[in-house]
């Protein structure tokens, strides 16, 4: 794999970790498309931890009281938010292990992605219409629901953020409360994920394009959180699923004529 392959992979994880598209699809469709070989579910899970470290300094000051209240003062609204969290990954950590091998190859079909980006950029659209202006408590009710609805996101296409995003506008939270739901959610799961993957990578599968995928998806990452918080401000998420519609249409065109 080139430099050029690799930062453009990196940017397109930054982009569709955070915009409700589906990163792992289109890391998957990219090689695809330009009639490369698929470069890896470990590359993969490390430009997802690249987008990690960027959620985590974007939010510091929103982590570091999650986690100071959750230990010292659990009881406390704010303490339970790092409970409420731990719940909600453990739905996506338990598919992932008993769906790993699928997740690696049949999940990873054109026509699986295809039809995934078509059928839940409609329910995003249905969420959205629902959309709260209103903020409201964590509970373990509904974070156990998005936590169900996230572990869906091990198909490529469902997309994480796109569906934490649905269910979190389905249970009666406003646009940006349910990103921020999102993107708090993304850190434990990507970093599970990464965490067993780096287990297995050794020092000589550390090369220049897997550093550079790695830096591009970072800072790529920290420009695209910031933009969408600001973007749902004051805009629907109905630009994305015209965007999901569209490249689902080209996916099955492409791979049937």
């Amino acid at each position: 794999m080139s430099i050029f392959d690799a930062v453009l992979l990196g940017l397109l994880q930054a982009l569709g970790e955070f915009l409700p598209i589906s990163s792992s699809a289109h890391l998957v469709l990219l090689p695809f498309f330009r009639g490369q070989d698929y470069q890896g579910i470990s590359f993969d899970v490390l430009l997802h931890f690249a987008t990690l470290l960027a959620v985590v300094l974007y939010f510091a000051k929103d982590w570091f009281a999650i986690i100071k209240n959750g230990l010292s003062k659990p009881s406390t609204p704010q303490g339970k938010t790092l409970w409420l969290l731990v719940m909600a990954t453990l739905p996506a950590g338990l598919a992932g292990v008993l769906c790993e091998d699928y997740i690696e190859t049949i999940f990873r079909h054109p026509v699986i992605i295809a039809v995934c980006l078509m059928f839940f950029a409609l329910v995003l659209w249905c969420a959205d219409r629902k959309a709260s202006s209103q903020e409201k408590p964590l509970s373990w009710q509904n974070m156990l629901l998005i936590g169900c609805a996230q572990a869906l996101a091990l198909m490529p296409g469902v997309s994480r953020s796109g569906i934490t995003i649905t269910a979190a506008l389905f249970l009666g939270f406003s646009r940006s409360q349910s990103a921020k739901i999102s993107f708090l959610l993304s850190a434990p799961v990507i970093g599970g994920a990464a965490i067993l993957e780096l287990s297995q990578i050794s020092w000589a599968d550390i090369n220049a394009p897997l550093i550079w995928g790695c830096i591009s998806a970072f800072l790529g990452a920290l420009a695209v959180i910031g933009g969408l918080m600001k973007y749902i401000k004051k805009h629907s998420f109905h630009v994305f699923v015209i965007y999901r519609l569209l490249l689902g249409s080209f996916i099955l065109i492409w791979y049937f004529c």
